[in-house]
């Protein structure tokens, strides 16, 4: 008996980060890291689970909006849907009504995001694989089929793609391997927000590069002097010996993974992020001022959708060793073509759920592969960490066929809501997701839905304004 797509319910959940100031930066100053959650239902027991993510206010939009689009697979074939998930990408985009409030852009695209991932989800957990190995299974000919080809053939097309992927497909076993092996290289930023006082930078610091961190990221953008000041900080803890976890050397700072990122004399790396703050010229002045805490890269330095702001960003800061890295405010993959096709970007930062879902993170997988640049996801928020370790995988083991120089963010929060969590090894790498039956790794506690949907969940209605009234007395 086939199986059908029944029905689907969202959830509008939000945790109160803003009370201990995680997530603060120049731009965004009050977060509450909030999960517009979808599952989809089917006439068997299969279940694809699916979120995007807010800071809060907002959120409910974003679950309205995902009722529209998830309501185009009610009574759909999952089989039908599974095999061509370019196709089924395409048909979710394409009610003419909806598509004229984006198009592919704005609410309506991120609720795409979490309905197209909810769908893979779904297909991963048929397969009684983790969402990367569903893809790192498919022969060249299927993940071009489930990826979102329209508007970039001017930049890749398919045959191109199918050229690459082929290339890499005798090896895929070998980097498989060695990933299970030794963990994917991430970065962390949760000591670098700034609503976050000097003896908090400090200590987060030290902790990190004791559990096996070599890239870190700070915010900046709201203080020069303070940037610098806290920058500083950062810098004279990872770039000394002695905070280095025991028996662990120094790197070289000029080998093949490091050189060029501004590595220190232990081999760590530091990266700035503003969030957006900046006009073009003002990013560029900004930035020079912060050439003596050696940045790999700037990230987000003005407005995200400004692809000549970028380049001449990126031309400016050239001589100072500084790159430029932004996608996570990226909407698609058209924007990501022409910052690729600009050379307006060193890192392409992808976000698992601005984009629209794993379809569409395939074609600037394959763009920024082509293009030569690395591919360092966004994450951090709720969920994105446990979404992105999947893509970065994809592309590693599929798609570049390399991870040395690529590094995936991670944050320490809020990891305790999700059935199967992402994890970090002792050399400050992400573990692989390897539970059969976990897809992608997204299905949250529903103790947690519970206590946290807004507005009737018990924390909001029972403990929040103690919490709020604890917070302020502390601060």
């Amino acid at each position: 008996m086939s199986t059908k797509i029944t029905g689907f319910e969202t959830h509008d959940v939000r945790f109160p980060t803003s009370l201990t100031g995680d997530g603060t930066d120049a731009m965004n100053t009050d977060c509450d890291y909030s999960s517009a959650y979808v599952s989809l239902l089917t006439s068997g027991d299969l279940v694809g689970h699916g979120m995007t993510f807010t800071i809060g206010r907002g959120n409910d939009i974003v679950c309205a909006a995902i009722k529209e689009v998830a309501a185009r697979l009610v009574g759909k074939e999952v089989e039908e849907l599974f095999a061509n998930m370019g196709e089924t990408w395409n048909y979710l985009c394409a009610d003419p009504q909806l598509r004229w409030i984006g198009p592919e852009k704005g609410v309506i695209h991120i609720a795409l995001g979490a309905v197209n991932n909810a769908l893979w989800d779904m297909y991963a957990r048929s397969r009684n694989k983790p969402l990367w190995k569903l893809v790192v299974d498919m022969t060249p000919e299927e993940v071009v089929n489930s990826t979102a080809f329209r508007y970039i053939s001017d930049a890749i097309t398919k045959e191109e793609a199918l050229t690459m992927l082929r290339g890499k497909a005798a090896t895929k076993s070998e980097r498989e391997a060695r990933v299970r092996e030794v963990g994917y290289p991430a970065y962390v930023t949760s000591a670098g927000w700034l609503g976050y006082s000097d003896e908090k930078v400090a200590r987060l610091t030290k902790e990190a590069v004791a559990a096996g961190f070599n890239h870190f990221k700070m915010k900046v953008g709201a203080d020069q002097a303070s940037d610098l000041r806290r920058g500083k900080i950062i810098r004279s803890i990872i770039d000394d010996p002695q905070y280095l976890p025991a028996g662990a050397q120094p790197r070289d700072p000029n080998g093949p993974d490091l050189i060029g990122k501004n590595a220190g004399p232990t081999g760590s790396v530091l990266m700035i992020d503003a969030n957006q703050v900046w006009d073009v010229p003002q990013a560029i002045e900004y930035v020079k001022g912060l050439q003596d805490i050696k940045p790999w890269f700037i990230e987000e330095p003005t407005a995200p959708d400004d692809i000549l702001g970028h380049a001449a960003i990126r031309k400016a800061l050239k001589p100072y060793g500084i790159g430029v890295a932004t996608g996570e405010h990226a909407h698609n993959r058209m924007v990501f073509k022409q910052l690729l096709q600009a050379e307006a970007i060193d890192v392409c930062q992808i976000d698992s759920c601005r984009l629209g879902g794993v379809s569409e993170v395939l074609a600037v997988l394959l763009m920024a592969a082509k293009f030569g640049i690395p591919v360092c996801p966004h994450a951090g928020g709720v969920g994105l960490c446990e979404y992105v370790i999947h893509l970065s995988l994809i592309d590693y083991i599929v798609v570049s066929g390399s991870m040395e120089r690529n590094v995936l963010e991670f944050v320490d929060h809020l990891h305790e809501h999700f059935l199967y969590p992402c994890s970090i090894n002792s050399k400050g790498r992400y573990n692989v997701p390897s539970h059969d039956n976990e897809g992608y790794s997204i299905e949250m506690h529903k103790e947690s839905i519970a206590r946290f949907q807004w507005p009737q969940g018990s924390y909001w209605v029972n403990e929040h304004a103690a919490a709020k009234a604890k917070g302020a007395v502390e601060h």
